[in-house]
């Protein structure tokens, strides 16, 4: 056997995970039943931003949830079937719903998105597709001047940090988006950021990249992980075992039914999100934009207007919800009223979720050559270079500079 480390998954972490690997002399193997950076990621918002660092579970969400849950029309539902599941992970939900969690967890996103933007643009260097990952604005936009507010906990929380923040009014907006409705009276523009202007071929530049410098890629289904006497692991696969000696677990919401067999049970759920697109949109937006009111994320991609949005948590293989499709189409025409809904294209996606909005990520206690690196919730896209960088230290054996605690896959 050689020194390959196999890599399973091969979305857009799983990618990251091998380019890292290789960067540091280890050949890789990537395994995943589909196409590279195809799967979740592939319908992300687009944003890649060092200042995504606000948790899901904040002071305040609790009381907003039953209100969110019992509007047909609002940005969070959960299928009745998947209620006992989705108690426990609630509760643990709650626990982080405080000011002092919030800046802690803060911290530890911190680690991870600060250095998206400039890791992404040194893994397209000389790719030819360096134009994937453009300079752009975060812009949160209010129907109701009074509720843009820099005093906001999550506002405040980036500024302590060192974001650039500006607040501005309903005619300055107009100026930075022309195609947005003067229904939105005021924003609050978060600086510094960057969008991908085409998720999907981000996934697929980078994996060619990692094929052009030797990785391998299988692409088969994984049924089973075992240790073996050795202390190497066997993936049994629909065509045939794989066995290694370093095995990262990167199958986001895939990965925690491999891991309960070894006794490691995590609470991560699929969060189901959905994008629509618009390929003939007739409009452009400048920067990434967010109704705030809908908590749905506007932006102009190379294949059209994508507006991405709602959290709706489920069973993995549940079929995705129809009604989510013209919900998204209105919301959309009512950020951008000249928008061009015609040639409608709709997605779904499973975004692999923890109660506290950070990832799996390092060794696994007891279990030698096995790492984990899924879990990252609304931000894979953003997180995924600087995972890698730290699980290929970890798989090479260097102790990376930075409190890995928060990530532990035994945390809970």
């Amino acid at each position: 056997m050689d020194d390959t480390v196999t890599i399973l998954g091969a979305g857009i972490v799983g990618i990251c995970c091998a380019l890292s690997l290789q960067a540091r002399g280890v050949k890789v193997r990537l395994i995943d039943r589909g196409a590279p950076g195809q799967e979740t990621s592939y319908g992300n918002a687009g944003i890649i931003s060092p200042w995504s660092i606000v948790p899901q579970a904040m002071p305040g969400i609790l009381k907003s949830i039953p209100g969110m849950l019992l509007d047909r029309n609002g940005p969070l539902s959960v299928r009745p079937s998947f209620w006992p599941k989705m108690i426990s992970w609630g509760l643990r939900f709650a626990a982080h719903s405080n000011a002092k969690a919030a800046r802690a967890t803060s911290d530890a996103m911190e680690i991870l998105c600060q250095p998206s933007i400039m890791l992404y643009r040194r893994h397209l260097q000389g790719t030819g597709h360096e134009h994937l990952v453009a300079d752009s604005f975060y812009v949160h936009a209010f129907r109701n001047a009074s509720k843009a507010s820099l005093n906001d906990l999550g506002y405040k929380i980036r500024e302590d940090k060192g974001a650039e923040l500006e607040l501005i009014g309903g005619d300055a907006l107009r100026q930075l988006e022309p195609a947005l409705s003067p229904a939105f009276k005021a924003a609050v523009l978060i600086k510094g950021q960057a969008r991908a202007v085409s998720p999907g071929r981000i996934g697929t530049a980078l994996a060619q990249k990692a094929l052009d410098q030797g990785a391998e890629i299988l692409r088969t289904d994984v049924s089973g992980l075992t240790r073996q006497a050795d202390g190497t692991w066997a993936l049994a696969t629909s065509d045939g075992t794989v066995q290694t000696k370093n095995l990262v677990i990167a199958a986001g919401v895939w990965s925690a039914a491999l891991l309960k067999p070894l006794g490691l049970d995590v609470p991560l759920v699929a969060e189901r999100g959905y994008t629509v697109e618009f390929p003939n949109a007739a409009i452009n937006i400048n920067n990434s934009v967010m109704d705030v009111d809908a908590k749905i994320v506007a932006s102009s991609m190379l294949e059209g207007v994508r507006v991405a949005g709602s959290s709706e948590f489920g069973a993995i293989d549940a079929p995705a919800s129809p009604r989510k499709k013209a919900l998204l189409k209105a919301q959309a025409k009512a950020m951008f009223p000249d928008l061009d809904t015609e040639g409608t294209v709709f997605w779904m996606g499973r975004r692999p979720s923890f109660p506290d909005s950070l990832p799996a990520l390092g060794p696994v206690d007891g279990a030698q050559g096995l790492f984990t690196a899924f879990g990252h919730s609304h931000y894979g896209l953003m997180m995924a270079p600087k995972s890698g960088e730290l699980i290929a230290d970890l798989v090479a054996g260097v102790a990376p500079n930075t409190d890995l605690s928060p990530f532990s896959p035994q945390r809970f």
